[in-house]
């Protein structure tokens, strides 16, 4: 017998306050599962590459199992690779976790027996309505949703330009710690941990790591800018697209699209999916 699906909105007990402040805010969360493991005490989110080498699937099964360990709930995408050893750890320890999907939870993708014990010991949840099949565009989306409903994220393996990296700068957007994992030098999906590293990002070697609460100088946290570019200043805390910042600024589109250009080459500012930017990590 298949988990009922459960719809809440924003007003509805049960909905995560950690959520309420994400943007785009989600109009609605559908869930199939256990929904207690939404209101656990100490969310984590794991993420990283669907190509992981042996390292990193270890790696993102120790740290897992110490999540779950702990009592607290491993989120990630239910993506092969990375996301799935996290996700198969934390149901191999007894432990909760939630899987954010880019459809609708009666049509989780990738099509894997996993989904299945996900939505009978762990729980699906998506913004996307049941019958919704997955898009492209809608993984990049929902990785707000992961990042949004952890107090950080674990970046395991990743490559220099990876979804996981979309998740770790929501993640900095929201106030979220950033967590990474070193690699060898010579390995690819190592190259997009250490940039994040050199961005700012914590290092971590030990799952206990994750629970001293202990921040390195300069580690990931929200912009705070000292400086006076209109443009900045009004990305500070937010994404926008360039008519948004057009009308924040009172400034002509063409004038700001040539300043998010050089902000961009400055690496300053991330231009994210959906034509939106937001100001980039700091602190490398």
């Amino acid at each position: 017998m298949q988990a009922p699906i459960l719809c809440l909105g924003p007003d509805d007990r049960g909905f995560p306050p950690a959520l309420e402040h994400v943007t785009p805010a989600p109009e609605a969360l559908w869930l199939r599962g256990q929904e207690r493991w939404l209101q656990a005490a100490d969310l984590v989110a794991v993420v990283g590459t669907r190509s992981p080498t042996p390292y990193g699937l270890a790696q993102a099964r120790r740290f897992a199992t110490a999540i779950a360990a702990r009592g607290g709930v491993v989120v990630s995408g239910m993506a092969r690779g990375i996301d799935q050893a996290a996700h198969r750890a934390a149901l191999d320890a007894g432990g909760g976790t939630i899987a954010v999907l880019g459809s609708g939870v009666d049509r989780p993708w990738p099509r894997d027996p996993i989904a299945g014990e996900l939505a009978a010991q762990g729980l699906l949840l998506s913004e996307y309505a049941p019958g919704q099949a997955p898009r492209r565009h809608h993984f990049p989306l929902r990785n707000r949703l992961i990042s949004g409903l952890a107090r950080g994220v674990l970046v395991v393996e990743a490559a220099y330009a990876s979804g996981s990296l979309i998740t770790a700068r929501w993640a900095v957007e929201q106030g979220r710690e950033v967590w990474a994992l070193p690699g060898r030098v010579d390995q690819p999906m190592a190259h997009g941990t250490h940039r994040l590293l050199r961005e700012g990002a914590i290092l971590v070697e030990h799952p206990d790591e994750l629970f001293t609460g202990e921040r390195l100088d300069g580690a990931c946290a929200p912009h705070e800018s000292t400086s006076t570019d209109p443009i900045e200043n009004a990305l500070i805390g937010e994404t926008a697209t360039v008519d948004e910042l057009a009308q924040r600024t009172r400034r002509p589109v063409d004038e700001v699209l040539a300043r998010l250009a050089q902000l961009e080459l400055d690496r300053r500012v991330v231009r994210a999916p959906g034509g939106l930017y937001r100001l980039a990590i700091h602190g490398g």
